[in-house]
């Protein structure tokens, strides 16, 4: 099966109540850092965070999203993932989705390491006996130990990030989507994420990065969006690591 991945002319908006009562400083930051707001009827103000967007990704495809801080990349990516429904225009989405998001997305803080992954590999829609067949691997490459046996909640951000990425890449799927991921954990485990990412990478048809860094994009990526309130662009990878596009002093 050949991975797809289409936006039509893809609106998404959402509802900000009792917006009136915000002032007008906070309503200024907002459009500055967000995306477009539009006055609505009584106290509700629609915030468009995505305004009207196309393309189309197909097998070998990498793409970074770029912007500045609030611009959309991550409401893309959840977009993308189908976790957020359009108001206007299609998505066609062939190929299993797989996502890094941030750290502990599907993880329950009260569950052990191992239920974790039981459960984590459930949501990727593995089937328990090959995620079972798994777990020696996800051991190693975490290097949790014992760790893995006690409740998730005692964990640091990165034991929690190390826990999340292992089952993330443990299956190969056909679109992968991440947000940021690279910059979360120690510098030892970067880099051993790095070489697994690069590998998963290949392995996969759709990769798509949001993310700060100009240089991890031109690493990972032969395509890239700018998202400016919403809006998108396509630019060079050329380009952005020429000129920027003012993305590098904000971080989320």
């Amino acid at each position: 099966m050949t991975a797809k991945l289409t936006f039509e002319n893809v609106t998404l908006r959402y509802p900000i109540y009792n917006s009136h009562s915000l002032s007008l400083r906070r309503n200024l930051v907002g459009i500055a850092t967000g995306g477009r707001l539009m006055a609505g009827s009584g106290q509700v103000t629609q915030v468009t965070a995505l305004d009207n967007v196309s393309f189309s990704l197909r097998s070998g495809d990498a793409v970074g999203i770029v912007g500045h801080n609030g611009a959309g990349k991550s409401t893309m990516l959840r977009t993308m993932a189908g976790i957020y429904t359009p108001l206007e225009g299609r998505i066609e989405r062939v190929g299993r989705v797989a996502t890094m998001f941030e750290v502990g997305a599907g993880m329950d803080p009260e569950l052990s390491g191992y239920e974790n992954i039981r459960r984590m590999g459930m949501m990727l829609g593995l089937p328990l006996k090959e995620i079972n067949a798994r777990i020696p691997e996800i051991e190693e490459f975490t290097d949790l130990g014992d760790f893995l046996q006690l409740a998730v909640r005692t964990y640091s951000a990165g034991m929690a990030m190390r826990l999340m990425f292992a089952v993330a890449t443990c299956t190969t799927p056909d679109i992968l989507l991440v947000d940021e991921v690279f910059d979360v954990g120690d510098e030892a485990f970067k880099e051993r994420a790095a070489k697994r990412m690069r590998e998963f990478i290949k392995s996969s048809q759709i990769f798509c990065l949001a993310s700060h860094s100009p240089e991890t994009i031109a690493e990972y990526c032969n395509r890239v969006f700018v998202l400016n309130h919403g809006t998108l662009r396509e630019i060079s990878v050329s380009q952005l690591k020429s000129e920027g596009y003012g993305i590098e002093s904000h971080a989320g």
